[in-house]
């Protein structure tokens, strides 16, 4: 029997599609899952490409060129390590592991070190794209063993989407580094979609617009430098009847969105790392409050619905929300990338900024125009600390700063949350301010927690006697 160029286990939405991606690209592929009856399932849809079953490990492993190679498209968590130890007995030293599922870096460079003892070789491999990427071709960040990559990349350059030409897969770094970066895409991910549906919220209840006009101001500006998958598809949702009602479906879409995890991984590792990433984390937590629907219900009959505003110029409100999302934009991307920054000098890790820009350029749900323009910045500045200080940021921002000011400020006239636009103006006014309040704090920790402080005059670390007659600290 011919033997399978790759293995995959986990045939879900996500598995089968990129089986089919593989196989469809004439690679060899032989795949399991725990329920056999899906894999008859599956075999019966393959259409005659090079799909073979697998009923146990055992098998699959028989089936298998050397070194194996086998994918995982399991659950995130401890089904990763469980059936990581059912395949190990099946397993020869520098045979590959590939977790290509959604899974914690810390969990990528645990398991790592782990199979690294076992002579096993393990890729941490995030994957982008969803169901339709997976299927058609993903952007890929594979991360952990290097020799294991280069066994890999001719296939993952095939089934892997295509930007300008290039393959959006590329070796991001050591052990746990790919899925790092997966979950950073995530977190951008979920900032570029809050600020998108707070764009929506502000022209739906300031101008009033319908969906189809929606629809049409959306198309407008993906032929901007707002060129991007998820303006797109924002555009194309709005044109949507449903079926029932006549009315525009996204009426009909309860207004809770659910969320998997990755955003909160990207807002813990800020904490973690001491890395200002205010949009990024105020995204989670607009998940979080949108969840709460019937505590907002009733807030609003007790506290009151938002007020409606004067009527202002539409076509000019329309160009400044345009403008302001495009620098919140810019602003939740710097925050990701200082992220990868830190991350990268706290475990060790040499991560191409430049290149992970591209690489999210074709396949993933954050594709867009301005990755291109980041790599560029990269290129030109290697040490680029924050993607807003590259010239042309750092030009766009001051031109669209007032603009910025003029959304914010008329949403809170109208009592609209918008904690996206506001955070990401707050994080670029903030940054670029020489001196802050922080000394007041300084102050006050050393007052009440002889915590100390430094001097803005002098070298050395110091501790004041703060307390007045009558003002003892309690």
């Amino acid at each position: 029997m011919k033997k399978a160029e790759i293995g995959l286990i986990g045939l879900a939405v996500m598995g089968e599609n990129l089986a089919l991606n593989i196989a469809g690209k004439g690679f060899g592929i032989a795949v399991y899952n725990r329920t056999l009856a899906k894999i008859d399932d599956f075999l019966d849809r393959t259409g005659g490409l090079p799909v073979y079953g697998a009923y146990s490990l055992q098998e699959l492993a028989e089936q298998l060129v050397s070194p194996r190679r086998i994918i995982l498209m399991v659950k995130a968590g401890q089904a990763v390590d469980e059936m990581i130890e059912q395949l190990l007995p099946f397993l020869q030293p520098d045979d590959i592991i590939i977790d290509a599922g959604n899974s914690h870096f810390a969990d990528s460079r645990r398991r790592f070190a782990y199979l690294a003892g076992r002579g096993i070789r393990f890729l941490g491999m995030g994957v982008s794209g969803g169901e339709e990427g997976a299927l058609k071709g993903p952007s890929m960040m594979p991360g952990g063993d290097r020799a294991a990559y280069e066994i890999l990349s001719p296939l993952l350059m095939k089934i892997a989407a295509q930007a300008e030409g290039e393959p959006c897969v590329d070796y991001i770094g050591a052990d746990g580094a790919g899925h790092y970066v997966k979950t950073i895409h995530n977190g951008i991910e979920y900032a570029d979609m809050q600020l998108i549906s707070e764009a929506y919220l502000v022209l739906r209840e300031i101008l009033g617009l319908s969906a189809e006009e929606l629809a049409d101001i959306f198309d407008s500006w993906n032929k901007s430098e707002l060129e991007s998958y998820l303006v797109e598809i924002t555009a194309n949702i709005f044109r949507v009847r449903d079926q029932e009602s006549g009315l525009p479906l996204v009426d009909m879409v309860l207004d809770a969105a659910g969320q998997k995890g990755t955003g909160r991984w990207t807002a813990e590792s800020a904490l973690e790392l001491g890395v200002p990433a205010p949009t990024l984390a105020e995204a989670v937590f607009a998940r979080c409050l949108s969840a709460k629907k019937e505590e907002r219900l009733s807030a609003e009959a007790l506290l009151g619905k938002p007020a409606k505003i004067r009527a202002i110029d539409r076509t000019d409100f329309i160009e400044k929300l345009r403008k302001a999302l495009y620098a919140a934009k810019i602003c939740a991307y710097a925050q990701g990338f200082a992220l990868l920054q830190a991350a990268a000098d706290e475990y060790g890790w040499r991560l191409d900024y430049g290149r992970i820009a591209l690489l999210w350029r074709g396949g993933c749900i954050i594709r867009a125009r301005l990755l291109s323009e980041i790599s560029a910045s990269f290129a030109k500045q290697p040490d680029l600390s924050n993607i807003m200080l590259a010239h042309g940021f750092a030009h766009v921002l001051q031109a669209s700063q007032d603009a910025c000011r003029d959304v914010v400020c008329v949403a809170k006239q109208a009592e609209l949350s918008i904690p996206g636009f506001s955070s990401a103006l707050d994080y670029y006014d903030g940054y670029r301010r020489g001196r802050s309040p922080a000394n007041l704090i300084q102050a006050q920790r050393d007052y009440f927690g002889a915590h100390t402080y430094q001097r803005v005059d002098k070298e050395g670390v110091f501790h004041s006697q703060w307390s007045m007659a009558g003002h003892e600290p309690r």
